[in-house]
C-alpha cells in the first residue's frame, strides 16, 4: 500500500550534490519522445551516444532506456556503456 511521506529528503539524510563533487560514474537517460526530439530522436540519440562514450573515457557511465528502445541504445552505445532498462519520459535527469 502506497502512503505518503511526511519526512523532507534532508531530514531523511538526502542532499543534492554540486555537478562538480566526486562521484562514483555518470547516468544518462536515453532520448525517444517524439514530441521533444525530432526524426524520432535519432540524431539526439547519436549524440547521446557521443557524450556517453566521452565521458565513459573517465568514469563509469550507465544510460537508463525505455524497453521498447535497449536493442537500439545498445547497439549505437560503446561496449563499456552499461544499458539497464528504466521507464521513463524524457531524457533529463539530475
Amino acid at each position: 500500500m502506497a502512503r505518503t511521506l511526511t519526512t523532507t529528503p534532508k531530514a531523511d539524510g538526502f542532499r543534492m550534490p554540486a555537478e562538480w563533487e566526486p562521484h562514483a560514474g555518470t547516468w544518462m537517460l536515453w532520448p525517444q519522445r517524439p514530441d521533444n526530439w525530432r526524426l524520432g530522436a535519432k540524431p539526439a540519440q547519436r549524440a547521446w551516444a557521443q557524450v556517453a562514450a566521452a565521458i565513459a573515457r573517465f568514469e563509469p557511465v550507465t544510460v537508463g532506456v525505455n524497453g521498447d528502445q535497449f536493442a537500439n541504445a545498445r547497439a549505437l552505445l560503446p561496449a563499456e556503456v552499461r544499458v539497464v532498462e528504466l521507464s521513463s519520459d524524457d531524457a533529463w535527469a539530475r
